[in-house]
Parts: structure tokens; sequence; C-alpha cells
């Protein structure tokens, strides 16, 4: 049972239920103690003067035995002191036991009854004509009661675990990222308390992520100047230093260059909770386009969807260029197609490949595998992170697959159609 409100719906009902059995038990027992000797004494000294007397004939004895248990509705048995049944009537009882010394309560099968020590040595035993019906009376009281019970408990559990489920949507919304996301306080109690600390704990979120994200949008902004006056300072530096160290200023000028335009795209995707312009879209169109311009092959169907088209095209951009960066000058090949209602894009090579234990791990910002950390062809480590960006951004998702016979696949899962 997952659901909290049922646990304690069913908690409720579990304490009833103990409560009736509790209740029964005592019921059935309490007057079998020791505590109703008095009340035995003194009903055994009015059944000696209410039965016949020993002298009486067996079928005198019986008129009066059963007259007297019509009269007090129980089944009723006179016995000698030696266990004889002398008259009987109104139904079976229990017959004397050599263990009985006294008056006492006795139970037999029909239900509870009563066992006298007449003065004289003799026994009556009585029991009640409707134990059964006394018994399935208690239990439909019962059951009258925990249905009560459970139709009033029902609203209360749910009110309390209801208050939880919207917390914890709250919580993973949040987790999804929708800083925005807070929860009404309901009540004085300890949900509410804990509905309180999670709307305070999401504002402390939202102002420490929108610090983080104005700062780096601020300063990859500010960076695009003293980049462009250190290219142009490279490009008259051309003629009177070394070619190799202008090259190499080009070269870091460009990778830098490449690193604030990612950090700009990964702020902007942050900061959006959608793609900006959603249009239609030929996936397998967009996906050619971008394998002609990286020499790489493009197969599939044509896959219509809706989606930002620039953000799309860098997402395939990203994907081919990686490929070609780590495939080790194998073809690349990519392809579109659908399954189950999504577009499925696929880019595959036959380099190295990556190791299962860093194929979630090279989605990560600046994470670059061991080898390619240094030197230009190694990137920034941010192209599959704005490919999984990009992706989420649209609703989907991304993974790195092995690929048999060897080498890498990255497959790209959208949907066709953006959710509201």
């Amino acid at each position: 049972m997952r659901r909290l409100y049922l646990q304690v719906y069913a908690a409720f009902l579990g304490i009833v239920l103990l409560f009736g059995l509790v209740a029964g038990a005592a019921w059935f027992t309490a007057g079998r103690t020791r505590h109703d000797a008095h009340l035995l004494r003194a009903l055994a000294a009015m059944a000696t003067d209410v039965v016949p007397p020993p002298g009486r004939s067996a079928e005198e004895t019986g008129v009066d035995v059963r007259r007297l248990s019509r009269r007090l509705g129980v089944a009723l048995a006179l016995h000698a002191a030696d266990g004889r049944l002398i008259a009987g009537a109104g139904g079976e009882v229990p017959s004397p036991r050599p263990s009985w010394t006294g008056s006492h309560w006795v139970a037999s099968g029909g239900g509870p009854g009563v066992a006298l020590r007449l003065e004289d040595g003799r026994w009556l035993v009585a029991r009640h004509g409707g134990p059964r019906a006394h018994a399935v009376g208690g239990i439909l009281t019962l059951l009258v009661l925990a249905g009560v019970v459970a139709v009033a408990a029902y609203p209360v559990a749910r009110r309390v675990t209801r208050r939880l489920e919207r917390l914890q949507q709250r919580v993973d919304a949040l987790g999804g990222g929708d800083l925005k996301a807070r929860v009404e306080v309901e009540g004085k109690d300890e949900v509410a308390e804990l509905a309180r600390s999670f709307n305070l704990a999401a504002e402390r979120i939202e102002r420490l992520v929108g610090s983080q994200r104005s700062m780096l949008a601020g300063a990859s902004h500010e960076l695009r100047s003293p980049l462009a006056r250190i290219r142009m300072a490279a490009e008259l530096l051309g003629e009177t230093a070394p070619p190799d160290l202008v090259e190499q200023l080009v070269r870091d000028v460009a990778e830098l260059d490449e690193l604030v335009d990612e950090l700009l795209l990964a702020s902007r995707l942050q900061a959006l909770p959608r793609p900006e312009r959603v249009e239609e879209i030929d996936l397998l169109a967009l996906l050619a386009e971008e394998c002609a311009r990286a020499s790489a092959d493009a197969e599939g169907a044509s896959v219509h969807m809706a989606g930002d088209a620039r953000m799309l095209r860098r997402m395939l951009r990203n994907l081919l260029e990686n490929a070609q960066r780590y495939g080790g000058g194998s073809p690349v090949e990519a392809s579109v197609a659908t399954d189950d209602g999504r577009a499925v894009v696929r880019v595959e090579d036959r380099g190295p490949g990556v190791p299962e234990a860093e194929r979630e791990r090279i989605f990560e910002p600046f994470y670059r595998s061991a080898g390619w950390r240094e030197g230009p062809e190694g990137g920034v480590g941010l192209g599959l992170a704005l490919v999984r960006q990009i992706a989420r951004h649209h609703g989907g998702e991304v993974r790195c697959l092995g690929r048999e016979g060897g080498g890498s696949c990255f497959e790209v899962r959208l949907p066709l159609r953006l959710e509201s």
C-alpha cells in the first residue's frame, strides 16, 4: 500500500477493529471474574427456593423446570449432586464436571451460561436461549461502528495527505526546473510548516539561480569586446610576429569565442521554460542541411515536428561536430525516424567509442574524457551539454549508446508536438 492516505485510513480502521475485539473479549469474560462470586452465591440461594425440592417426583420436577424455563426464556437443566440429569428444558446446556466446585460462569457452544451449586448439592445450569442472535447483534453493532468511523475518518485522512500530494507536485516541479513553483500554505499544523519551509527554500533557490544566470550571462557578454580587440591585434601582428604564435593566438581566440557563444546559449536556455519560436519543421531536411555542411551522410523518413528551428539546428550541428571530433576520422552517419509517436535522431561513428561509465557524464558541462582534455581538438566541453539542454527544452532526451562493431551512437528522442 503506497498511498499515504490509504495507510492512514487503514490505521483508523485497524484501531476500530482492535477496539472492537478487545471490547468484545472484555464483555465476554467480564462476568466470569472472581468479583462476581457474591452475585453467584446470591443467585444460587434464590434458585434453591425456586426449583422443586429433592423429594418431588421426576415428572413433577420436569413440569416445574419447563415452566421455569419458559418464564425466564433460558435453557435449564437440573442435575443431581453426582451429575445425573434430573430434568431439562429449552435446549442443551453443559453437564456438571468433576472439576466444578462451586457456582461459576460457563461457556458452551451456544454461548455463555451459568452453573449454580444449590444448597442441597444439586446443580442448576442455565444458558440464554438466543446467544447466537445476541452474538450476531454484537457483531452487527461493531460493524456499524466501524462503518461510521470509516466514513468519518476517510475525509480526515484524505485532507492531510492531499496537502502532502500537492507539496510533492510542487517539489517535482521545482526539481524539473520550475523555479517559481510554490505551494499554498493551509492550516497551522506540521504539514503547513513544511509547506512554508518549502516556499522559503524555493525563493532562496530562485534568487541564487537567477543571480548566477545573470552573472554568467553578463560576464559572457562582456567578454565579447576584449575578444574582438585581441582578434584585431592578432591580425595586426600577422606581418611581424612569428606565424606559429599568430596561429596559436587566433586558435585560442576562436576557442574563447566558441565558449562565450555556448555559455550565452546555455544561459538563455535555462531562463526560458519552453522554446521562444515554435514552428513546423521537417527534421530530415534540417539534418540533411547540417550533414551537407559537415560532409556526413543523412538518411531516413521525412518527420515533421513542432520546435525552434535555430535550437534544433544547433543541436544537430553539435552532434555532428562531436562525431567528427571524436570519431577518429571514420564516416559519420545520421538518420531520422519515428518510434512510438516520437522523432528519433541518431548520429553514429566508428571511432573508439565512449566507455560505459562515462556515457552519462559526457553530457555534464565542461566534462571531457581522458585524453581529450588538452588541446583544441578536445573542444570546450559544452557541446553535448547544450545538446541535452536543447532536447529537454523541447520535451525530449538524449543518450549515448554503444554500437555493435565499435563506435558510438547518440540518440535523441523528441515529441512531435510540444506540451502546452
